[in-house]
């Protein structure tokens, strides 16, 4: 299959292109990466929420590129923190991306938090703009609780301390397919991805 739309996905994380490519894997479209424009402006990611962050992201490099852009706000929510780190989530510990940082806080935060009452959630909104407006949105919530102790080799970010109840295992636990099936990031790119079959059919 010749695939024809190209489409910019603005992340540099390897973490998340790795799961955007699976889910999107046979989708007649080809995935660019910021790492091929060279220089781009950054984007100020200052909204209140994870849907304000993702359609201002997806707006401000489909208007540098002239490209239909994906991009993705998504972080972790800790009801006994009152929500954060949530749309702090990567910068948790100031302006540079560190996950063990971002990792020891959340632990020291909860040190006197029960494990009872660890409850948390990922959330993962996705938009999709062209230069001139947002095409489509989509979104996704996975529950879990914060534990001390990390566990697994297989995520990133703060997955090593997110268990999943049902299954006994953290995020950082699971196999790529598995997490994919269930995962927030998973579940947002499902949702987008019949909208984004339609805009490629019709636009």
């Amino acid at each position: 299959m010749v695939k024809h739309r190209k489409l910019l996905v603005a992340t540099s994380n390897p973490g998340k292109l790795r799961e955007i490519r699976h889910v999107f894997a046979d989708l007649d479209v080809v995935l660019v990466t910021l790492a091929e424009f060279g220089e781009l402006p950054e984007v100020l990611e200052d909204g209140l929420t994870f849907e304000d962050n993702a359609k201002k992201k997806a707006r401000h490099y489909a208007g540098a590129t002239g490209m239909w852009t994906l991009a993705d706000d998504s972080g972790l929510e800790v009801d006994a923190l009152d929500q954060r780190p949530g749309v702090n989530s990567a910068r948790f510990t100031g302006p540079v991306q560190d996950a063990a940082a971002n990792n020891a806080k959340l632990i020291a935060l909860l040190r006197k938090v029960p494990p009872e009452q660890r409850s948390a959630r990922f959330r993962c909104v996705i938009a999709v703009a062209d230069p001139q407006r947002v095409l489509a949105t989509a979104s996704g919530t996975v529950e879990g609780v914060i534990i001390d102790q990390p566990r697994g080799r297989n995520g990133f970010g703060y997955d090593p301390h997110f268990l999943l109840p049902e299954l006994g295992l953290t995020t950082a636990e699971l196999d790529p397919e598995h997490k994919n099936r269930i995962s927030h990031r998973g579940q947002a790119l499902r949702d987008i991805r019949p909208k984004l079959e339609t805009l490629l059919r019709t636009g």
